[in-house]
C-alpha cells in the first residue's frame, strides 16, 4: 500500500488529500509511522523521531494513530488478495507476497492480475497500492518499491539482471549502513559491481554468510517460496510514555488500554490464549517480563487485564517507567477450546459484553465504547474538578 496509514486517513477525511500528513505518536518521543509523498517532499520518513519531522515539516497535519483502523482495511485489502490466489504471506499490515502462478489460467498474465489488483484496492477501498511482479520475492519487492505511489513494474525473467545491476548497492536487502562502507571501500557502488566481484574478496570483507547472501541477490537468486498466513504465536501490544511514569493509576490505567487492544485483536481473529505476560522497561531501558499461564484460554479483557495488573503489582516497581506492554502467548482457535464452568459462575458476564462492545465497535468506530477508566473528563462531561467513575474496567465502580 501507498503510504497505507496516511491513505486510510484521508479515505476518513478527504480535506487531507494533497496536504503534507504525518501520522504516528505526537508526544515527545513520538515516531513516524507514515508519511504522505507531499510531507515526504520535506525529507519527513517513516521511524524519524515526531519532533524531527515538526522542525522539518510544522505545516503538515500530524495524527494519532488509530490501529483499529488501519486493522480493518488491512484484513479488507488481504481478502482482495486471497480472492485471487491462497498463496499469500503478508509481511505487515500494508504488504504482501502473492505467488499468482496458479491464477494465470484464470485471471491471465501476471501483468494483468497486478493492474487487476490494484484496481480492485482502489475501487473497494479508495486507497493505492503499487505492485511489482517478477520471478522471486527480492526482485519483486524491490520493484514494488521503484514503482510507487500507485505504480505497477514488471521485471521479466530474462531482464532481472538489466533491472539489478544499474541500482545502487544499498538496494540489496543487507546491506546497512556498516556494510556499505565496507562496500564503498571496495569500489562496489552499483549492485553490477557487486556481481562481478570475485567472491572470495566479497568474503574477506564481510564475512562468509553475507557475501553468499549478497551475492546470491546480485545475480538475481532468491530460492524461498511465498509461505502462507502463519499462525501467529503471540499477540499483545505495547506503548511508550511520553514522560517516565511513577504514578500507578497511570500505569495501571494503560495496562487496562493495552489488555483490551489485546483481548479485541484475540477475539477479531477467532483465537484464545492462556499465557498472560507483561513488559516494563524502565528509565534506565532495563526490561523485565513477567508471566503467568491461566487454568483455561481466554480472549476477555477483564481476565486478560486482571492477570496483567497482579503481574505489574508483583513487580513492586519503584523506578520511573518508559515502556509498558501486554501480550498473551499460547493462543489457539477459539473454536477448538471446550471451556470448563467454574462452579457458581454467572449464566451471563464478561464474554458477552466484550462481545458487545465488539459489535458497537464494528457499527461505530473504534473508541465508541469503552472501560469508563479510559473515558477522559471531557467525555465523561466532568466539570470543576469533579472525577468520574473510578476503577477500570469492573474493578471499583468502574462500567462499561
Amino acid at each position: 500500500m501507498d503510504a497505507f496509514f496516511v491513505s486510510v486517513e484521508v479515505r476518513r477525511d478527504p480535506s487531507l488529500r494533497g496536504r503534507p500528513v504525518v501520522v504516528g505518536g505526537t508526544g515527545p518521543r513520538g515516531v513516524v509511522s507514515s508519511a504522505s509523498y507531499e510531507a515526504r517532499a520535506f525529507g519527513v520518513r517513516s521511524a524519524m523521531p515526531t519532533a524531527r519531522a515538526r522542525r522539518l515539516c510544522p505545516q503538515a497535519v500530524y495524527i494519532q494513530p488509530v490501529h483499529g483502523a488501519y486493522s480493518e482495511v488491512s484484513a479488507a485489502v488481504m481478502n482482495i488478495f486471497r480472492d485471487v490466489t491462497p498463496l499469500v504471506e503478508p509481511l505487515s499490515l500494508d504488504e504482501a507476497f502473492l505467488d499468482v502462478g496458479g491464477a494465470q489460467r484464470l485471471l491471465g498474465s501476471p501483468s494483468r492480475i497486478g493492474q487487476l489488483i490494484r484496481e480492485r484496492v482502489r475501487d473497494e477501498q479508495q486507497i493505492t497500492c503499487s505492485v511489482g511482479v517478477a520471478t522471486t520475492k527480492f526482485v519483486a519487492k524491490l520493484a514494488s518499491t521503484l514503482c510507487k505511489p500507485d505504480g505497477l513494474q514488471v521485471v521479466p525473467a530474462n531482464g532481472v539482471l538489466e533491472f539489478l545491476h544499474p541500482l545502487p548497492v544499498s538496494a540489496l536487502w543487507g546491506v546497512g549502513d556498516r556494510t556499505q562502507e565496507q562496500l564503498t571501500r571496495l569500489g562496489l557502488s552499483t549492485v553490477g559491481d557487486l556481481a562481478r566481484l570475485p567472491l572470495a574478496v566479497l568474503r574477506r570483507s564481510v564475512g562468509e554468510a553475507l557475501s553468499a547472501h549478497l551475492h546470491a541477490l546480485a545475480w538475481g537468486r532468491d530460492p524461498r517460496a511465498v509461505v502462507p498466513d502463519t499462525a501467529d504465536k503471540s499477540i499483545g501490544a505495547e506503548e511508550t510514555f511520553d514522560v517516565d511514569q511513577t504514578d500507578s493509576e497511570t500505569i495501571h490505567r494503560e495496562l487496562l488500554r493495552l489488555s483490551e487492544k489485546t483481548a479485541a485483536r484475540l477475539r477479531s481473529t477467532g483465537q484464545m490464549g492462556r499465557t498472560v505476560v507483561i513488559k516494563v522497561r524502565f528509565a534506565d531501558f532495563s526490561t523485565v517480563n513477567r508471566s503467568r499461564t491461566l487454568q483455561s484460554p481466554t480472549d476477555g479483557t477483564q481476565e486478560i487485564y486482571d492477570t496483567a495488573r497482579r503481574l505489574y503489582v508483583g513487580l513492586s516497581a519503584t523506578m520511573p517507567i518508559r515502556l509498558v506492554g501486554v501480550r498473551v502467548e499460547g493462543i489457539g482457535p477459539a473454536s477448538a477450546v471446550a471451556r470448563q464452568p467454574t462452579l457458581g459462575e454467572p449464566d451471563r458476564g464478561w464474554a458477552e459484553a466484550d462481545r458487545a462492545v465488539d459489535a458497537a465497535i464494528r457499527k461505530f468506530g473504534s473508541g465508541a465504547v469503552r472501560p469508563a477508566a479510559l473515558v477522559r473528563p471531557t467525555d465523561r462531561g466532568e466539570r470543576n474538578g469533579q472525577k468520574g467513575p473510578k476503577g477500570a474496567y469492573g474493578e471499583g465502580s468502574g462500567q462499561l
